[in-house]
C-alpha cells in the first residue's frame, strides 16, 4: 500500500491520528551496497505495515472522548469573541492573554519557564483554553491565587486554572479608591465605568470572603458558598471538558427539574411573593429593579439620562436630551461620563452580579445582598420606601 493512497480520504484526520499511523512505519535495513549508484537505487526510506487499511475510527486513542468533549465546549471555540478579539492586532495584549490563551496562561504562571506573575509575550492569536492550561504538571506547584481585591486564596491543582480566569479583573476596592473623598451625588468628569469583567463565577462563589463586590460600610456579607461535601469545587459540578453541569446529583437534596428552578429559600426576595420558582428568578428581578433605579437616578438626580446597551463596551451611554436614543458624535456612541460615586458603586455591583449567569448556583445569598444594598443606596436620593418595594436582603 502506498502512502498517497492511504491519505487520499476526504475525512479530516487529526494530526494525533496521523502520528499514530507513522508509529507503525518500519525502516528496512539494506545490505551494504557495492557502489554509490547501487546505494542510491536500493535505499528504501520506509515501508508501511502490511496490515490495514487504516481508518481513524479504528485507531484507539485513550483520551479521545475527553478531546471530543473539550472540542465542543466554549473553552475550545477559537471563533468566539473571547479568543478572536485580537485577531486583527496579530497578538493578544499582555493584560488579556492570561485568560484568553493557553499560551498566555502558562506564561503568566511561569509554566513555560519564564518569570511568574507577568506575561512576557508576545502571545500569538488563535489560542484557546487548551489541554495544557489545565493539565500542566506545574499546576501542582501553584498554591495560591491573588484576587483583584487583594485577597490571596489557597488553591490545589486545577483550581488554579479556574480561579485565575473567573475571578474578574476589578473589585469593590477599585471603586472605593476611585470615589474616595468625593461628594456622593455630584458628577465627576474623572470617574469612568469600572468593569468587573466577564464570567465572574469564582468571584461570586467566594462571596464576601473574596471581596469582589462593593461592600457597604456596616453591612455583613455571606462568605464562600459551601454546598454539601461532595459539591465543593468547580469540577464537582462542572464536567471539566464539556463544562456542562450534571444535575442528577443535585436532585438528592433539591426537588427541581433544572438548576435554574432550584429554590433555596421559603421567602420571596423580590417582593413578588412567588416561592414556586427558582431563586434565580428573585436575583434576576432584583437585578432588573436595580438597573431601572440606576437609570432613574441618572435622569432625575444627576440630570443626564443614560442608556444601557449590553452589546457594546462600555455598556452605558449618554442620552442627554432624553429622547431614548444614544447620543452620537462623529458617528461614535457617546460613553456615559456623568458618573457620581453613588451611581458608580451601584453599577459595579449590578454588573458583577449579572456578569455571572450562574450566580443562583455559585452564591445566591451574596448576589442578593449586593443587589439589595445597592437598591437601598439609590432609594434615598430617589425618595423610595424600601418597605414598599417589598424586597428582602
Amino acid at each position: 500500500m502506498h502512502l498517497p493512497s492511504l491519505l487520499s480520504s476526504r475525512a479530516v484526520v487529526p494530526l494525533v491520528l496521523i502520528s499514530v499511523l507513522f508509529l507503525g512505519v518500519q525502516t528496512l535495513a539494506q545490505s551494504e551496497p557495492e557502489d554509490a549508484e547501487t546505494a542510491e537505487e536500493s535505499v528504501v526510506p520506509f515501508a508501511l505495515p502490511q496490515s490495514g487499511p487504516f481508518t481513524p475510527a479504528e485507531i484507539n486513542i485513550d483520551n479521545d472522548k475527553a478531546i471530543s468533549d473539550w472540542f465542543r465546549s466554549a473553552h475550545a471555540n477559537a471563533a468566539a469573541e473571547a479568543f478572536s478579539h485580537w485577531d486583527d492586532d496579530g497578538e493578544v495584549r499582555a493584560a488579556c492573554a492570561t485568560c484568553h490563551s493557553g499560551e498566555g496562561f502558562r506564561d503568566f504562571h511561569g509554566l513555560d519557564g519564564t518569570e511568574a506573575g507577568v506575561v512576557d509575550g508576545p502571545i500569538d492569536v488563535g489560542g484557546v483554553v487548551d489541554c495544557g492550561t489545565c493539565h500542566n504538571a506545574g499546576l501542582a506547584e501553584i498554591r495560591e491565587i491573588s484576587l483583584p481585591s487583594g485577597v490571596v486564596h489557597p488553591v490545589q491543582g486545577v483550581e488554579a486554572s479556574c480561579l485565575t480566569c473567573h475571578q474578574g479583573r476589578s473589585a469593590g476596592i477599585d471603586v472605593e479608591t476611585a470615589t474616595a473623598a468625593l461628594a456622593l451625588d455630584e458628577p465627576n468628569p474623572e470617574l469612568r465605568f469600572i468593569n468587573p469583567h466577564y464570567a465572574t463565577a469564582a468571584a461570586t462563589w467566594l462571596g464576601g470572603y473574596g471581596q469582589a463586590g462593593y461592600h457597604y460600610e456596616g453591612r455583613e456579607y455571606s462568605g464562600r458558598f459551601f454546598h454539601a461535601a461532595p459539591v465543593a469545587s468547580c469540577n464537582s459540578c462542572h464536567e471539566p471538558h464539556t463544562l456542562e453541569v450534571e444535575f442528577e446529583p443535585c436532585q438528592t437534596c433539591h426537588l427541581a427539574d433544572s438548576p435554574q428552578n432550584v429554590r433555596i429559600a421559603r421567602q420571596s426576595y423580590d417582593g413578588s411573593g412567588d416561592v414556586s420558582v427558582g431563586i434565580r428568578s428573585d436575583i434576576q428581578n432584583n437585578a432588573a429593579t436595580l438597573l431601572s433605579l440606576i437609570e432613574d437616578y441618572a435622569a432625575e438626580v444627576v440630570g443626564v439620562p443614560m442608556i444601557y446597551d449590553g452589546s457594546r463596551y462600555p455598556y452605558f451611554f449618554t442620552d442627554a436630551n432624553g429622547d431614548g436614543a444614544i447620543d452620537m458624535v462623529d458617528g461614535q456612541n457617546v460613553a456615559y461620563a456623568s458618573w457620581t460615586p453613588r451611581s458608580l458603586r451601584t453599577v459595579f455591583n449590578w454588573k458583577l452580579v449579572t456578569a455571572d449567569p450562574g450566580n443562583y448556583a455559585h452564591n445566591p445569598e451574596y448576589s442578593l445582598e449586593l443587589l439589595y444594598d445597592s437598591i437601598e443606596d439609590l432609594s434615598g436620593p430617589l425618595g423610595l420606601d424600601m418597605d414598599e418595594l417589598g424586597i428582602l436582603r
